[in-house]
């Protein structure tokens, strides 16, 4: 009874058959595991297609880090941004440096949270501190020149009672001399502190718009040459934050030629610091910013050897098309190419609590006089509504 069973009911399966269903089971089996994966672990089209998401801000002050933790958690994350390029610059309650330090910036702890928060949502934290460059804005000098004067590029550029541009003496925000015996051991404490407050693996030294440098006047520096400068201020962040292995990122503009690009000297260099490109270590990643057009520099960048994601600030239709450009520029070039685009990054320069504001609709936005559709917050919408296009 049991073999006439065996034969007739359940008859020896070829072995073909038994293969092939095999196969079916595998591939069903894999399907159901991608199917419940955390997004984490399953590449999204986004992941592959545009590896960085980015998002650049100042750091909120001390009394809005719970609202800003919220917009991480609320819009950052659903929206799958995982970069998230913070402003630290002097907002922040330093230790090593407390002369140095904002009595109302953020403290330890509140970083602490602040990046606990992104590792929770797989956004990766990079701190900035403004180097080289930017180390005062109009009339009103930063605070580590303010402490330290000796660290000025040009002491003799007096700040006027009001500011206009242009004026004589081509202000338009001080710089301090990288040939300082001292200005690195102070800056380098700062940039260790807040980048192990964010247990960070990066940081960005900004470095854009820097128009002094070199100059005659500094008698460490007069007379050599801008790119050589610039590169080796490079070199020295970059060396510094090797032993941590934290990874370098900075803004792109200096390492460009205004003048045969047309780009003109805001996105571009017109004092001769472009040639720093050939000169400057190759695993540093280039954040190209581009506001009014989508100029396409992001190849240039990658023809160099360098990692390199395209920024926009509020012209939406300029966020879309670099979202556009990034994507196609991987899937038309080599993988020795390809490796390079990373991906975009919105840029935020109205502070946080200024941008919060707008985007939360508590008042109108800064809007560009031209356009007044051009802001922030749409800017941010329409670029990661083109992320989440992605096929």
């Amino acid at each position: 009874m049991r073999k006439v069973f065996q034969t007739e009911v359940c008859p020896p399966i070829a072995k073909s058959t038994t293969t092939e269903n095999l196969r079916t089971m595998k591939r069903l089996l894999g399907l159901l595991l991608m199917a419940t994966m955390p997004l984490s672990a399953a590449e999204s089209p986004a992941d592959r297609q545009l590896p960085v998401r980015g998002f650049c801000i100042a750091s909120p002050s001390a009394n809005l880090v719970e609202e800003f933790i919220k917009f991480i958690e609320e819009e950052l994350a659903p929206r799958s941004v995982n970069v998230l390029i913070l402003r630290v610059d002097y907002n922040f309650q330093f230790a090593s440096h407390p002369e140095l330090a904002d009595p109302g910036g953020l403290s330890r702890e509140q970083a602490q949270k602040i990046a606990g928060v992104c590792q929770q949502h797989q956004i990766r934290i990079i701190p900035l501190i403004n180097l080289l460059g930017h180390q005062s804005w109009q009339s009103n000098c930063g605070k580590l020149l303010n402490v330290y004067p000796e660290f000025d590029e040009t002491p003799a550029v007096k700040f006027p009672e009001k500011y206009a541009w242009p004026n004589a003496d081509r202000l338009y925000c001080k710089s301090y001399c990288p040939r300082h015996p001292q200005v690195h051991a102070v800056v380098f404490a700062l940039v260790d502190e807040v980048c192990d407050a964010f247990a960070a693996d990066a940081f960005h030294a900004g470095m854009d718009e820097v128009f002094y440098l070199g100059e005659d006047q500094c008698p460490r520096c007069q007379g050599r040459k801008k790119a050589e400068l610039l590169a080796g201020e490079v070199h020295a962040i970059r060396d510094h934050l090797t032993p941590t292995k934290r990874q370098l990122w900075l803004w792109g503009d200096r390492l460009l030629d205004g003048q045969l690009t047309g780009l003109g000297e805001w996105e571009a260099s017109r004092n001769d610091t472009a040639p720093a490109v050939d000169l400057i270590p190759k695993d540093v990643v280039i954040c190209d910013w581009h506001y009014a057009r989508a100029d396409q520099t992001a190849v240039y960048f990658a023809m160099k050897g360098l990692d390199v994601v395209s920024c926009s600030w509020r012209n939406p239709n300029v966020a879309a098309l670099q979202v556009k450009d990034m994507v196609r520029f991987r899937e038309a070039s080599t993988p020795e190419m390809k490796r390079h685009f990373l991906g975009v990054v919105q840029t935020i320069w109205s502070g946080a609590g200024g941008f919060l504001d707008q985007f939360y609709g508590r008042r109108p936005p800064s809007k560009d006089s031209k356009n007044p559709d051009h802001t922030e917050a749409k800017c941010f919408v329409r670029m990661f509504e083109e992320v989440a296009n992605l096929k």
